[in-house]
C-alpha cells in the first residue's frame, strides 16, 4: 500500500488542525495483518473501540486495562469477529510499579518479540473543582495515570518499539489540553503534559523507525464524559466507534512519516465543551 501524507503542516503546540483524511480513513481490508499493537484502557470506550477496529484489519491486540473483566469481553469480541487471538494484559496503571512494567516488558518480549504500536488510551478525569479546592491526593492521582503511567509504559516498551520496522505511538489528548480551561484542574494539566511527552519523544525519534503523534477525539459518548456533563443529551453525542479511523491511520503504515503532530478526530467543538 502506498503511504499517503495528510495534507497538513507542522503543528505549533496549541493549534487545532482538522484533516478530513484522517477523519474519513478507511483502511484496505487486512491493512494491519502482522501488527503487534498494545492498546490501553482497552476493556471499554474509546480503548475498546480501537482495539476491535484494529483486530478487524489484522492486527494482534494487547488489551491492557486494570478490570479483566472488561479485556475478557473485549477479547471475546475479537475472536467471535475471526480477529487474531489477542493478548489479555490486566495491568493497574495507577499502582504499578517497576516490577510490574518489567515484567509487561518480558511477557511481551516472549511472546511477539516486539511491538508495533502503542495507544494511550486509558485516562480518569479526576475532579472538576478550582485550584484552591482542589484535592490533592486526586490531583496527585490524575497526573500519575494519565501522564506518568503514559511515560513509564512508553519507556518500558521503546526497546521492544525499535525492533519493529515501522513503530507508531498515538497519545490521546483533549480540548482542554490546548487551552486552560476553568475547573478542569489536573485533568487540563495531565493533557498539556501529555502534549509536551508526545512532542519531546517525537523530535528525540526523528530520524529513526519511531513515530510519535497525539489525537483529540473530542466529545463521544463514554463513561467519563458522561462523569463530566451529567446533564449532557447523550443521543447528540458520537459513538466511540466514530473517532477510530484516525487511530488506525497513524498506527498503520499509511500513517509513516508523520511525527510530531497534533489532531482532532471531529471537528473542534464549540468552547463550552471538552
Amino acid at each position: 500500500m502506498t503511504a499517503r501524507r495528510p495534507n497538513c503542516r507542522r503543528l505549533k503546540s496549541a493549534e487545532l488542525t482538522d484533516p478530513q483524511q484522517l477523519r474519513n480513513y478507511q483502511p484496505a481490508p487486512n491493512s494491519h495483518q502482522g501488527r503487534v499493537v498494545i492498546v490501553t484502557g482497552a476493556g471499554d470506550g474509546i480503548g475498546q473501540a480501537v482495539a476491535l477496529a484494529l483486530a478487524r484489519q489484522g492486527a494482534t491486540v494487547g488489551l491492557l486495562g486494570r478490570t479483566l473483566r472488561k479485556l475478557e469481553r473485549s477479547y471475546d469480541q475479537i475472536v467471535k469477529t475471526g480477529g487474531p487471538k489477542p493478548a489479555l494484559l490486566p495491568f493497574n496503571l495507577e499502582t504499578a510499579g517497576a516490577a510490574e512494567y518489567d515484567s509487561l516488558h518480558d511477557a511481551l518480549d516472549r511472546e511477539f518479540g516486539r511491538v508495533d504500536g502503542l495507544a494511550h488510551i486509558a485516562g480518569i478525569l479526576g475532579a472538576l473543582s478550582p485550584i484552591d479546592h482542589y484535592d490533592v491526593p486526586t490531583w496527585c492521582k490524575v497526573l500519575h495515570v494519565n501522564l506518568t503511567a503514559a511515560f513509564l509504559l512508553t519507556r518500558t516498551l521503546l526497546p521492544l518499539l525499535r525492533r519493529s520496522g515501522d513503530a507508531s505511538i498515538v497519545f490521546t489528548s483533549s480540548g482542554v489540553a490546548r487551552r486552560g480551561r476553568a475547573y478542569w484542574g489536573a485533568y487540563s494539566v495531565s493533557k498539556f503534559g501529555t502534549e509536551g511527552l508526545m512532542q519531546v519523544l517525537a523530535h528525540e525519534s526523528e530520524g529513526t523507525r519511531i513515530r510519535a503523534n497525539s489525537l483529540n477525539p473530542g466529545p463521544v459518548r463514554t463513561a467519563m464524559r458522561l462523569q463530566a456533563f451529567p446533564a449532557e443529551d447523550r443521543n447528540r453525542l458520537v459513538e466511540p466507534a466514530a473517532v477510530t479511523a484516525p487511530y488506525l491511520f497513524l498506527l498503520g503504515p499509511e500513517g509513516r512519516g508523520i511525527n510530531g503532530m497534533t489532531f482532532d478526530c471531529q471537528p473542534p467543538p464549540p468552547a463550552a465543551q471538552a
